[in-house]
């Protein structure tokens, strides 16, 4: 597969030291690293930046006019694709999980600001958003609007192809051979950084609860993208942390508050509540518990996230006042 990819996302991003988050967790000097691809050019930020970067790519070569895509009412991909079809002069549909009435506020006050077209469906499960999103397709398809399918969260082995260029980055600029922690939602940044190095020992997916059996999905993603790439397949065996969910998809824990607060005060980083607060929380239970020597090179990648925080769902549980619900997603 040859997809001559855009670079809407402004890669490559920064590998930063982390010293003084490394120091509060025992890790020697220079082995911790944050690659910063919360800071990504466009819609905010964030790693669904580097999936469009192909997948808009692909959409372009098809002659396409329309992204259609879909997520949960604060979807950070629906923000990024509706973002990234504003850049492009492309119309955009956005299928949400959530209802009509939704606190304007977030992600989906940016959808809106990028100008997407937003239709609810009140569906609750993955399977049932993307029934609703295959029928918005056929209806835009009838109407000859030229639509182009983003599967949830970017997650294809196109899309996944933005990580494949991201670990290129990693093994450029880091040194050694560095264990790579994402958080895993939908599953592409993590089977795209397997891709591209060529190994799952290399890469620890943190589980955000986001969809049902997510290694049975990153174990047969990640060999289709390193197809797609044209690389080999990769050696070994998913690597999965699945001890930070709490009670489910974007419910807040204490451990992810903890993690975001800490990296706040050592680092000046934001995480946010759902994707990074949590991954970063594994990677200090690993590191705490001896899962993770002082002296590994460690790479923790940014996914962004940012608008969360800024969200009734959050603002108080963060603030030390009060306990988040269980969140309709990201």
């Amino acid at each position: 597969m040859t997809i001559d990819a855009l670079n809407l996302s402004g890669a490559p991003t920064p590998l930063q030291r982390a010293d003084r988050l490394g120091r509060e967790l025992g890790f020697q000097p220079g082995a911790l690293m944050i690659k910063r691809d919360d800071l990504t050019v466009f819609g905010v930020g964030g790693n669904k930046a580097r999936k469009l970067d192909h997948l808009c790519a692909d959409a372009r070569n098809r002659g396409c006019r329309t992204l259609v895509t879909g997520g949960a009412v604060q979807s950070n991909h629906v923000r990024m694709t509706a973002a990234a079809a504003a850049m492009l002069g492309l119309e955009c549909v956005v299928v949400l999980g959530g209802r009509e009435d939704s606190p304007m506020e977030g992600n989906l006050l940016l959808d809106r600001v990028f100008g997407a077209r937003t239709v609810f469906t009140g569906a609750v499960y993955s399977d049932e958003l993307e029934e609703a999103i295959a029928e918005e397709v056929d209806r835009l398809d009838s109407r000859g609007e030229a639509p182009y399918l983003i599967p949830l969260g970017g997650s294809s082995p196109i899309g996944a192809l933005g990580y494949v260029d991201a670990a290129r980055e990693i093994a450029a600029e880091a040194s050694g051979a560095p264990v790579v922690y994402t958080a895993c939602g939908s599953g592409g940044t993590h089977a795209g950084l397997v891709a591209g190095l060529g190994d799952h020992a290399r890469v620890v997916g943190v589980d955000v609860g986001a969809v049902r059996d997510i290694g049975t999905k990153v174990a047969s993603l990640a060999p289709m993208t390193a197809a797609a790439a044209g690389m080999a397949e990769p050696r070994g065996e998913v690597r999965l942390v699945s001890g930070q969910i709490g009670r489910g998809y974007g419910a807040p824990t204490e451990a992810a508050r903890e993690a975001i607060l800490l990296v706040a005060r050592t680092e000046g980083i934001v995480l946010d509540p759902v994707y990074s607060g949590k991954a970063m929380a594994g990677l200090v239970a690993d590191r705490r518990e001896g899962r993770l020597g002082s002296d590994q090179p460690t790479v923790f990648v940014h996914t962004g996230g940012l608008p969360a925080l800024f969200t009734s769902r959050y603002r108080d549980w963060l603030a030390g006042n009060g306990n988040a619900v269980a969140s309709d997603g990201q």
